[in-house]
């Protein structure tokens, strides 16, 4: 007896009204939750270019080149902050890309798996470490102990001291990240290359961190990204006073974007001082997104360029 084959009907294959009632809900729900996003985005970069751009119309375009920056002075040279924020960008880089891409290297290619498991959580949590800690660290131990025993005449504050806690923060970012895009690399890779007598080293440097160039980008960009975002440590340690001059020296104190925000956003320049201090922080806020933005996008477009397809 031939078997009867039953085919399933469109009206089967599409469920019960309730299970599609269900997901059109679900659907619903994140449709409302990506909008909502956009639209909080949107208007907070709205928000911030009409306040600015008032605020320009209200100041003497001179200010903004004074060589100070002092708001209660009507001083808003936005070079100065400019200056700091990179300034501390660079030094927390070159303590946190080698030392992250090591450890993420380590992870991947040395470590065994149990070691990896252990030491990976606890690299993810190292993370968490609230950034006013490490910002009295730096103001305690790192600036006293450290760029004062080695430099001369170096006072309370500097670059240098935020500069190396920035980038004691920014570490597990950038290890965490650059070891997922390490260990996503194939071991058909790996496996091909110690077939041909290459050793772990080079397996690691001329194998696995060209495939996985990509995952390492991305994250010294998100590294960069957390060093320029970084607040509490820079406003502690690097000297988040009312002023600051314009200088390109780590071992002064001064001021940084996010260090001037914090500073104006408690009130004092609002009871002292002029009128249009508190304003500049809707400038000095646009700037600050425009420059992190740039970042992210040329970070995409580099990561598509170098991707590769396994």
């Amino acid at each position: 007896m031939a078997a009867t084959i039953v085919t399933p009907s469109a009206d089967l294959l599409r469920g019960s009204a309730r299970r599609r009632r269900k997901e059109l809900l679900v659907k619903a729900l994140f449709q409302g939750a990506a909008l909502f996003s956009l639209i909080v985005s949107v208007a907070i970069v709205v928000a911030l270019t009409g306040q600015a751009i008032s605020w320009l119309f209200d100041i003497e375009l001179s200010w903004l080149w004074a060589g100070v920056w002092s708001p209660r002075s009507n001083q808003f040279d936005i070079l100065t902050l400019f200056l700091g924020t990179m300034l501390i960008s660079v030094i927390a880089m070159v303590v946190a890309a080698p030392l992250g891409i090591g450890a993420a290297l380590y992870l991947s290619e040395y470590a065994n798996p149990g070691v990896r498991r252990t030491l990976k959580p606890i690299l993810e949590v190292l993370a968490g470490i609230p950034s006013v800690v490490l910002g009295y660290f730096a103001l305690t131990v790192i600036q006293p102990d450290l760029v004062q025993l080695i430099f001369n005449d170096v006072g309370a504050f500097s670059y240098l001291a935020a500069g190396i806690a920035v980038g004691i923060l920014t570490i597990p970012l950038i290890a965490s990240v650059a070891e997922d895009a390490m260990y996503a690399v194939p071991h058909a890779l790996r496996e091909a290359a110690y077939g041909i007598g290459a050793r772990r080293r080079t397996v690691a440097i001329r194998v696995v961190i060209p495939a996985a160039v990509s995952g390492i980008v991305a994250a010294l960009i998100l590294g960069i990204s957390r060093a320029i975002g970084e607040t509490m440590v820079v406003a502690i340690a690097a000297g988040a006073t009312g002023s600051a001059q314009r200088t390109f020296n780590p071992l002064d104190g001064g001021q940084t974007m996010t260090g001037a925000i914090a500073s104006l956003a408690i009130g004092s320049d609002r009871v002292q001082g002029s009128d249009l201090a508190f304003p500049s922080l809707y400038f000095v806020g646009l700037l600050l997104f425009a420059l992190t933005f740039t970042l992210n996008v040329a970070s995409e477009r580099f990561v598509r360029r170098v991707r590769k397809n396994y």
